[in-house]
């Protein structure tokens, strides 16, 4: 079982930025692809960026050049460096960790969630 703890998240004006941090149990967390997931009420959630155990990364299309995803494999830890806010960009921001159980099964695991703001 992974669990992931998700913090950062608060109120922020637009034009703003905020780092966000998830961090893994697990003591494979370097072998664990991860990604951000957002949410607004009503609305899919959708991913906003991930990033291979090889740190290779992908974003969303409405996020590209504002946001950074990147990982600490040494303190089992990604974040989301979220910059020139925009009010579009408030959601609940969820993490989330694939990777494979010991029965080779692609299993996926998802944080609490971190509330993020954005006001005009």
């Amino acid at each position: 079982q992974v669990q992931l703890v998700e913090s950062g998240g608060g109120l922020v004006q637009a034009g703003g930025s905020l780092r966000l941090s998830c961090a893994a149990s697990g003591s494979r967390f370097s072998t664990y692809a991860m990604g951000w997931y957002r949410q607004a009420p009503g609305k899919q959630r959708t991913l906003v960026a991930s990033i291979s155990s090889g740190s290779n990364t992908n974003y969303a299309d409405s996020v590209e050049g504002r946001f950074t995803i990147s990982r600490d494999n040494a303190k089992n830890t990604v974040y989301l460096q979220m910059n020139s806010l925009i009010p579009e960009d408030t959601a609940v921001y969820y993490c989330k960790a694939d990777l494979y159980d010991d029965m080779w099964r692609r299993v996926a695991y998802w944080g609490q969630g971190t509330r993020v703001t954005v006001s005009s």
